[in-house]
């Protein structure tokens, strides 16, 4: 069973990617708390970002499609700051920081960035094949999850979608 779902999962990674249905309120379950460090050392938490709606991005240095979409991830998180809009950027590099920081550096990333490990990637589900993305509503809890490549426009419509839901 466990092969056929990560299957599914590499399939849904490689081909496009459909738009993020988002779950009826009294289906979301809490967000898993976490605790990961930034490249300056401190700790980051999901509740430092309580009231918000945070795009969690599960990414890795060596995923192509993670990779093209982080120009966008910066316009997105740029334009929806202000709305209370956080993109936050899990890196599984297994390498850590020191493949992870040259990287976002070179990538121009503006939006926050932490090293994940292998209980974070258990939390949300076994994340083996990225990007997976999940977004979290202003109380905590998950809206929707997004599997594979996608593009700016379906993020910006579920980003709105969350937004009209205050």
């Amino acid at each position: 069973m466990k092969k056929l779902v990560a299957a599914i999962l590499l399939a849904a990674s490689l081909t496009p990617a459909f738009a993020v249905s988002l779950k009826k309120e009294s289906d979301r379950k809490k967000a898993p708390a976490f605790e990961l460090k930034n490249a300056a050392g401190e700790l980051v938490k999901l509740s430092d970002f309580q009231g918000k709606i945070v795009l969690i991005d599960f990414w890795a240095t060596w995923c192509l499609p993670c990779k093209a979409s982080m120009p966008w991830m910066n316009e997105l998180a740029a334009k929806y700051k202000a709305d209370g809009v956080e993109i936050l950027g899990i890196s599984m590099d297994e390498d850590g920081w020191n493949v992870v920081k040259p990287f976002i550096e070179q990538m121009g990333v503006k939006y926050p960035i932490v090293v994940g490990n292998k209980r974070v990637g258990y939390l949300y589900g076994e994340v083996d094949n990225l990007p997976v993305a999940f977004f979290v509503d202003r109380n905590q809890k998950v809206a929707g999850i997004h599997l594979g490549a996608a593009s700016k426009k379906q993020f910006e419509t579920t980003i709105q979608a969350l937004l009209k839901a205050k």
